[in-house]
């Protein structure tokens, strides 16, 4: 990202050009569509998909030989997940894969991205495969093939077997060979009917959550280590695709899921545009240029040097982490606004406004604040901004020329209930989701390759150290009873679906 590209951030930020202002409500932006006189239809081809996680919703943690996560561990850690919740049953989507697929049906889906359960595929991270384990993906992805729907897989969202983090987990090097190991395993068993495959989802949460600041598993607080596990996830990825391309026949794809930030700076204060040049380079180009370039930036390298000096990259890491890919996936929720540090003593603090709870994940982040970005909020506290999306497109369009994008997480937790007919009424998820697959539509107008958008989420579900006090899902769960019930967001969707277009 330029000082120039900053700089524009900066003046959209102070004009509060925010899509919370420019699709406040759904009622709004179809006024606005039907004003301008022109539907926003979507390309022929486009993949209409929803997303879950292995570990948010299966449940059946001890079953048919699946061994302990990290999260299995951690949630079991006084005060580290919300009301102590676990995923030990989640959504029991292992028992009830069925009827969650004659849902995706009913709404029309056209993919589904689901992850597989390292510990569930391979217990303990080494050693043979679970072949009971593999039987249970064998029928969900039969499942959707017989409901006309695309299995999307992702290899890891998250549960590293504990046995391995016991080991040194990402910190250690051999568990980029172990992840290997099991993405042929899983790719042998369903490559024939699996086309598109996802090796990692949100390696930034896996190391700056999980190793950084601790408010995700592993729980460990060492921004040397988080460096260090991002650089071994990098190398699993690149390893993973090695063993994919090797297992999977010629016309599967291969993908990498980022959560890259959409970084403005509070102003054009040239202190304000160093602050967004350092989280820019921690949160976006620490991925991209290495996987796509075959390098780490240079002023990452600096910005870092009093917390690692990367000993642990090796010859020959940064050839095998930048093998090509066929698409890259983005993960978008809200902007990250950010600016010097306040030494006028004005500033009274407050909670993080880059939207992670606890203390900073952020290697090497001194002098920097995290501000909330204007706009209403969802039940995260994350400010609604769909802008940030097309930014994200429209700048990962000019930076890669030519790789396809697909949107592989966006969406929205509120505060759902059921009425006493039984419905779910979720407007404000419906206003987010408007806003942002309008963002989608703009910059597809603008000439970013997006190629599908995939909500997230299906169900509600496990949300990580949140609990189960948080709903992402466009279908309810009664976690007491597990009945379904599809939110007004979900009929919503389904009409986007099936007319290829956003209302209005």
């Amino acid at each position: 990202m330029t000082v120039d590209t900053l700089a524009q951030a900066a003046t959209a930020a102070a004009g509060g050009t925010t899509a919370a202002a420019a699709d406040a409500t759904a009622t709004d932006a179809t006024a606005t569509a039907a004003a301008a006189g022109s539907a926003r239809r979507f390309p022929a081809g486009f993949r209409w998909g929803a997303a879950t996680a292995a570990y948010q919703i299966e449940g059946a943690a001890a079953e048919d030989g699946r061994t302990p996560s990290i999260w299995d561990t951690f949630s079991r850690r006084p005060g580290a997940v919300r009301n102590g919740d676990t995923g030990d049953i989640a959504a029991d989507h292992y028992h009830r894969y069925r009827d969650d697929v004659a849902l995706m049906s009913e709404l029309g889906l056209g993919a589904y991205r689901f992850s597989l359960s390292w510990p569930r595929v391979r217990p303990g991270g080494r050693g043979p495969a679970n072949e009971t384990g593999l039987d249970f993906y064998d029928r969900l992805v039969d499942e959707l093939l017989a409901a006309g729907i695309d299995p999307v897989a992702t290899l890891y969202h998250w549960d590293l077997p504990q046995e391995l983090e016991d080991e040194g987990g990402w910190t250690d090097r051999e568990t980029a060979y172990r992840f290997a190991e099991y993405a042929s395993i899983a790719a042998r068993r369903l490559g024939d009917r699996v086309a598109t495959w996802t090796t990692l989802n949100e390696p930034w949460c896996s190391a700056f959550l999980g190793y950084g600041n601790g408010v995700h598993a592993p729980g460990r607080t060492d921004h040397a280590a988080a460096l260090t596990a991002h650089h071994h996830l990098l190398l699993a990825h690149g390893l993973g695709t090695a063993a994919l391309r090797a297992e999977l026949p010629a016309a599967a794809q291969v993908s990498l899921t980022l959560n890259l930030a959409a970084v403005r700076p509070l102003s054009t204060d040239p202190a304000d545009l160093e602050a967004a040049r350092r989280i820019d380079g921690l949160a976006n180009r620490i991925f991209l240029d290495p996987v796509f370039h075959g390098r780490y930036p240079e002023d990452v390298l600096a910005d870092t040097a009093d917390v690692t000096d990367w000993s642990f990259v090796r010859d020959g890491d940064l050839a095998e982490i930048s093998r090509p890919i066929d698409s890259l996936g983005i993960n978008y929720y809200t902007p990250t606004v950010v600016a010097a540090e306040d030494t006028s003593g004005t500033d009274t603090g407050g909670p993080r406004g880059d939207g992670h709870q606890g203390g900073s994940p952020w290697p090497a982040d001194r002098g920097i604040r995290f501000l909330p970005a204007p706009g209403t909020r969802t039940a995260m506290g994350w400010p609604v901004d769909a802008d940030g999306l097309y930014e994200l497109l429209t700048r990962l369009r000019d930076d890669l020329p030519g790789v396809p994008l697909l949107v592989t997480e966006n969406g929205a937790a509120y505060e759902d209930y059921t009425d006493p007919s039984g419905a779910v009424h979720d407007p404000e998820r419906v206003d987010y989701l408007h806003g942002h697959l309008a963002a989608v539509h703009r910059a597809i107008t603008d000439g970013a390759p997006v190629r599908g958008y995939f909500l997230w989420s299906l169900l509600d579900n496990y949300e990580w150290a949140y609990g189960y006090s948080k709903r992402f899902g466009i279908i309810h769960v009664d976690f007491a009873s597990q009945r379904r019930t599809l939110k007004d967001s979900a009929h919503w969707y389904a009409r986007v679906i099936r007319d290829g277009q956003l209302p209005g």
